[in-house]
């Protein structure tokens, strides 16, 4: 419930984090909203944690590092521990309403600049925030109710924690030119996790984010072989090692490696090491 003070009619909600709350290595520690009166001024003044704002309605003056920005709604704004911080209602807008939560933990750093949010760029623009109040909202009422705490608060609040996270995230797309060798290692790292699970060449070009005849190229030149090629290789490698290694049946190594029959295993083998799984298995 809101209760009325100098500058606002305002609710603030504590949170004690738990230790499977930590586990997650982010969490929240307090939050709240508010609805600023005509004098709403904060700071200047320093937090120990992060705390992100969202502009609900209004408009507000944000102050940081010599700079000074209007911010209106469906604006964020986050402020990061050690620095200086000021802002007050915008004159000529008002009434201004604030939610936020705030948040500590090693991973909070990491996530903000993710969506873009830096000491030196701590704001941003949503143009629909209706998911983000509805994760905040939801935060507030589980830490309303921690006189009943369960693991399950604590499950929840990581999982809103990292959908709000989710949905800041920017949108855009590496564009062709941004290929780079770190670019085919994420790939590369793809294709040996789902090899076996018959994942295609088209699936692993939607995982980069591109046009699969412009990823069959740029693949090529980086790799020294085309896509299927490679996907090839780490099914055959696989293949290789169970027959060596393990006492599983050919049938069995073929479907665990994503063929859809033994039939179409024995081909590709044949076809790669120029001799059948069983005879590979049995030579010296």
């Amino acid at each position: 419930m809101l209760q009325e003070y100098e500058y606002e009619h305002a609710e603030f909600i504590y949170y004690t984090p738990r230790s499977l709350d930590k586990e997650g290595q982010i969490w929240p520690i307090r939050a709240g909203r508010s609805i600023a009166k005509p004098n709403y001024n904060v700071g200047p003044k320093r937090i120990e944690c992060f705390s992100l704002h969202l502009v609900q309605e209004g408009a507000v003056c944000f102050e940081f590092q010599d700079r000074r920005v209007t911010l209106g709604r469906n604006h964020l704004f986050c402020l990061f521990p050690g620095f200086t911080y000021h802002y007050s209602i915008s004159a000529s807008h008002a009434p201004l309403q604030l939610i936020w939560i705030a948040m500590d933990g090693p991973r909070a750093k990491a996530l903000l600049e993710l969506a873009g949010l830096t000491p030196e760029t701590p704001y941003m623009y949503q143009p629909d925030c209706s998911a983000l109040e509805a994760a905040i909202t939801r935060m507030h009422e589980l830490m309303r109710g921690t006189a009943s705490w369960t693991s399950a608060v604590s499950l929840e609040l990581a999982s809103l924690l990292f959908a709000l996270f989710a949905g800041i995230q920017p949108v855009s797309q590496p564009k062709p030119e941004q290929v780079s060798a770190g670019w085919v290692q994420e790939c590369l790292a793809f294709m040996e996790l789902h090899a076996a699970e018959g994942v295609s060449v088209q699936q692993v070009a939607s995982f980069a984010g591109l046009h699969r005849s412009y990823f069959s190229g740029a693949f090529t030149r980086e790799v020294g072989m085309p896509p299927l090629s490679y996907l090839q290789k780490i099914r055959m490698e696989k293949a290789q090692r169970l027959l060596k290694e393990t006492d599983a049946t050919i049938t069995e190594i073929a479907l665990s490696l994503g063929y859809p029959n033994l039939f179409s295993f024995t081909r590709a083998f044949k076809n790669y090491y120029k001799m059948a799984p069983l005879m590979f298995r049995t030579q010296k």
